[in-house]
């Protein structure tokens, strides 16, 4: 009965939010020529933490909806038109050392796995010119991205295998500061990044991986955007004007950006596309706490205490409207060469996107949006993967340039 219910909720979604015909044809043509590349998924991190890390079951979504539902599966991608998919490996913030390594080369093994057990859908890329005949077989073009520099463990020789592991980026750091760099979500440590730390983007420059800049704080993506050599991205980020979360790019980033050549992969999370989302969220956490305080060992009372205050302060309502008004904003800022899109998809609360984009199904609906608007295909384009293949190419022709150098030996000082 709940995998009905589940399933009949997607199909009314779906219909909720269904395309003209002719928008459709229009999206098609445009993701036919240009790979639709989304840069970060969360599907190895949610198969491990509820599935055993097995890639079984994933042909349709009516395999995994309960009791966790995942946004992805091998049905949905086709119908997103997806295109290429950087899937994130992450590992929790708190896990540093040897152990982050072993636990990262764990997730990574997860998408391995799944690319070879899906060989008619999905196929590993290491290149864009990968990316590109990948696309034109119809399958997905499986790329690999870190999600947190404290995953190579202070260490550059694991940066550089875990590269020839096949992850194509590294995110610097995530919801703490680590060995090298500050988070958005953290007091600064080192205000920017660390001597080694620009050591760090220096290395992913000369072997080939892109910088990611998404959950690290303003001063370490000003100090990366002056290091690196080449273009960055922020793989899952948005507007910071629209939504004042620190994950989110501020202006004057956003003209960085555009002078370095790099790419702002618009994030779905209501918490980072709504103000008024972010701000009930944070209420929700408060009042969620306050309970915890004043009904100790009673979680009956607590559930119930917060269930009633949800049903008095209901989820604020996210729109595909207010994505693309992200995606505009970026274009206003740093111009239609620097925008992407990264919806953050399975490392999101189920429900926290926009009606119908809580699944990697629901693209088309954010092309259509745009096309409403007056966007045209060349530029449709450039959004859907064009900017990312060139952010790629342009990396991997800054990498060929630094082929004489040497591997980078720098090590970390001592803990203080």
């Amino acid at each position: 009965m709940l995998l009905a219910t589940a399933m009949l909720s997607l199909a009314t979604t779906a219909q909720a939010q269904s395309i003209d015909p002719k928008v459709q044809a229009r999206i098609d043509r445009i993701l036919k020529a240009t790979p639709l590349i989304d840069g970060h998924n969360d599907l190895p991190g949610a198969l491990g933490d509820y599935y055993k890390s097995s890639v079984a079951g994933l042909a349709s979504g009516t395999d995994r909806l309960q009791p966790n539902p995942l946004m992805t599966d091998m049905a949905r991608l086709h119908q997103g038109r997806v295109g290429g998919q950087f899937w994130s490996v992450y590992i929790d913030f708190n896990i540093r050392g040897d152990e982050a390594i072993r636990k990262t080369i764990e997730q990574i093994d997860i998408v391995k796995r799944m690319v070879k057990a899906y060989p008619n859908d999905l196929a590993l890329a290491l290149t864009a010119d990968d990316v590109v005949r990948i696309h034109k077989s119809g399958r997905v073009a499986s790329l690999i991205g870190i999600e947190g520099g404290h995953q190579i463990g202070g260490n550059l020789a694991a940066l550089r295998q875990f590269y020839d592991l096949g992850a194509r980026y590294m995110t610097l750091a995530h919801f703490t500061n680590n060995e090298f760099a500050d988070s958005s979500n953290d007091d600064p440590k080192y205000h920017g990044l660390s001597d080694f730390g620009k050591t760090v983007v220096r290395e992913m420059n000369r072997i080939g991986m892109l910088v990611d800049l998404s959950h690290v704080s303003e001063k370490t993506m000003r100090d990366a955007l002056e290091v690196s050599r080449a273009p960055v991205i922020f793989s899952h980020s948005s507007a910071r004007a629209l939504d004042d979360h620190p994950r989110n790019v501020s202006d004057d980033v956003l003209k960085l950006v555009a002078r370095n050549g790099g790419v702002v992969m618009t994030n779905f999370y209501g918490g980072y596309v709504s103000d008024t989302f972010r701000k009930w969220d944070a209420e929700e956490g408060a009042e969620e706490a306050r309970l915890k305080s004043l009904l100790p060992g009673q979680p009956d009372a607590r559930d119930a205490a917060l269930k009633a205050w949800k049903q008095a302060n209901p989820q604020p309502v996210v729109t595909v409207a207010q994505v693309a008004d992200h995606v505009d904003h970026i274009v206003q800022v740093a111009g239609y060469d620097h925008v992407g899109i990264g919806g953050d998809l399975d490392g999101i609360p189920y429900g926290s996107a926009p009606e119908g984009m809580n699944s990697v199904s629901g693209y088309p609906l954010l092309f259509a949006e745009l096309i409403r608007r007056g966007w045209s295909d060349a530029n449709l384009a450039k959004l859907a993967g064009g900017n990312v293949l060139r952010v790629m190419h342009q990396a991997e022709a800054v990498a060929a340039s630094l082929g004489n150098e040497p591997p980078a030996m720098a090590t970390l000082e001592p803990a203080k």
